[in-house]
């Protein structure tokens, strides 16, 4: 499988012929193999959209260190054909990788990709990768969008076979809603390759180069909806079978045989779930095949995505388990403990075991067993001894008869107040590589409740797992102290909010959060949630990480949905 992988849009457009393993052995960091200068996505259907052959205009000739903006800077180029360059960045501004997309401004496309990359930013929807800026400066267009380092193409996916049913689920569930919501707000694709498609470490898939890898392209279509569909359905043909359901060979996958047309997945390779089978071959209708059922085609996102939700449920694989060893009889006497039987040697032999040899029967051994008897006696006469005085003073002190005094003064243990623990800095703990607000960290722990720090707006909630492992802060308290509570602030109240904190080592995002020790954990619908641990931790570092947000109304930075914002945070130890 690929080792690297990010949330770079691919951009380039030409078949791939190469073998799967090698495809993806070759994939580069934004889904692009440039190898012989060819890329490893190979094309759609011509009618997934019509390809515009204006002549382009020539690349910009760039560097790696070139600055755009007084902010981005240029690292690696990924990709430079077809009139425009496709880079990793670095954000000098929040210290964080971005992907960007160099054109001309004179490009025949460049209007258009500005005019698609700015409509896609506008959707906000978390499971696309994000446009972040669409720029036309200095005789050159470029469009920035996140770069997700811990996410793997679906490309590279596939290279390693065919997926589980329940990751096949997963797969075709998460893109066909998402692309729903995409439509409804006027926005297709137009391009949904394996090489669109990323898998986060927490089992998301993301759809990059919404609007925008059509654009670059110059493709367009007359039935939209119905062009992303097939696209869906092809992916999902790809993740059950690892063949591509046309005759070209692409993405490092192999196409069906030559005049025999589509086959259904279950003919194509031996123990395919069947409900999902029937569902790519309905999307996949749309070329004029048939379902091997007779349910109508689905011609739309959001008729694929209903007919997903109406399947049984898909459960994930049960964990193997390995059975223990089986039981070795030995021979004790002889030291054979698990030796292998010399070759010529009866598989059993006949092994003279010698009795033990009998106990004691001299004065010596009579003694000692008088000897432990009476210890033992003494000890059951001293044990109930003291339980017969305990239980007597215990009853004179329910009598009222104790004269005995509580201890005052230096004899009465000393118990510690808590003392406020000052916070010396903090930074956003981020490890999907997807910030929610990095400029208002510090509003925590101002002292101020007007201002605060927030988090985007989120379709599904309360909890976050299906989609994001969570969102936080990492606090810095100066010097390892004893951490034993904390009170945090919230902006939004409702049902519900769930917060844990942990003791790390570090500030930084890389720290997973499974190698962190847990102090404390706490729900809330109310807007502040107090935490309080069994017993204090020794920490320099803290991480407040959010799991559970509650629905609110739109603000003037996000729309409505499942958010939550953090007006201020105290910690005692």
């Amino acid at each position: 499988m690929a080792e690297r992988s990010t949330a770079a849009v691919d951009v380039a457009d030409n078949s791939g012929d190469e073998p799967l393993a090698a495809d993806a052995a070759k994939a580069t960091a934004d889904g692009v193999d440039t190898q012989n200068g060819r890329a490893a996505d190979g094309p759609m259907p011509e009618k997934d959209g019509e390809r515009k052959n204006a002549a382009p205009a020539a690349a910009p000739e760039l560097h790696s260190g070139h600055k755009l903006a007084r902010r981005y800077r240029l690292e690696e180029c990924v990709t430079r054909l077809d009139g425009f360059s496709s880079w990793r960045a670095m954000d000098e501004k929040l210290r964080r990788a971005v992907g960007v997309h160099l054109l001309p401004a004179d490009h025949p496309r460049a209007r258009a990709v500005l005019a698609a990359a700015r409509s896609s930013a506008l959707l906000g929807d978390p499971r696309f990768v994000q446009v972040l800026d669409a720029v036309e400066e200095n005789d050159l267009v470029y469009v920035v969008h996140e770069w997700l380092p811990d996410a793997t193409e679906l490309t590279a996916l596939l290279a390693a076979g065919p997926l589980e049913p329940h990751e096949a689920y997963q797969l075709v569930s998460q893109v066909s809603q998402a692309m729903t919501a995409a439509h409804r707000e006027g926005l297709a694709h137009l391009r949904l390759t394996p090489s669109a498609i990323l898998r986060t470490s927490t089992g998301q898939y993301r759809i990059r180069g919404l609007a925008v890898n059509a654009a670059l392209r110059g493709i367009t279509s007359e039935t939209p909806q119905r062009a992303d569909t097939e696209a869906i359905g092809a992916l999902l043909y790809a993740a059950l079978t690892q063949r591509w359901p046309y005759e070209t060979d692409a993405y490092g996958l192999t196409g069906l045989p030559k005049g025999v047309g589509l086959i259904a997945p279950d003919q194509v390779r031996a123990g395919v779930h069947r409900g999902l089978g029937e569902l790519a071959m309905r999307a996949l209708a749309n070329d004029g095949a048939t379902a091997s059922r007779q349910e109508p085609a689905c011609t739309t996102p959001e008729e694929l995505a209903k007919a997903v939700a109406a399947m049984p449920r898909i459960r994930p694989p049960e964990p193997a388990f390995t059975a223990p060893p089986e039981y070795q009889h030995t021979t004790y006497q002889q030291g054979s403990y698990g030796r292998p039987t010399p070759p010529g040697m009866p598989s059993t032999q006949n092994v003279t075991v010698v009795p033990p040899p009998p106990p004691l029967q001299s004065r010596t051994g009579r003694a000692l067993k008088w000897g432990v008897a009476a210890l033992l006696i003494a000890a059951l006469g001293l044990g109930s001894w003291q339980l017969a005085d305990a239980l007597l003073d215990h009853s004179s002190q329910g009598n009222g008869n104790n004269q005995n005094p509580a201890p005052k003064g230096d004899d009465a243990p000393n118990k510690k107040d808590p003392v406020p623990l000052s916070v010396k800095g903090a930074q956003e703990y981020y490890p999907d590589g997807n910030p929610q607000d990095l400029e208002g960290v510090s509003n925590t722990y101002d002292g101020d409740a007007s201002t605060y720090w927030r988090t985007k707006s989120f379709y599904d909630g309360p909890d976050m797992k299906a989609y994001k492992a969570g969102v936080g802060i990492v606090y810095d308290l100066g010097s390892e102290e004893d951490v034993s509570a904390a009170s945090i602030a919230l902006r939004f109240a409702g049902d519900h909010t769930t917060a844990t904190l942990y003791a790390t080592g570090s500030m930084s995002s890389s720290t997973p959060v499974g190698s962190m020790k847990q102090i404390a954990t706490a729900t809330t619908s109310d807007s502040s949630l107090k935490l309080a641990a069994e017993a204090p931790v020794k920490t320099r570092y803290v991480l407040v990480w959010i799991t559970a947000m509650p629905q609110a109304g739109g603000d003037q930075y996000s729309q409505a949905g499942f958010k939550q914002a953090i007006t201020d945070v105290k910690f005692t130890g």
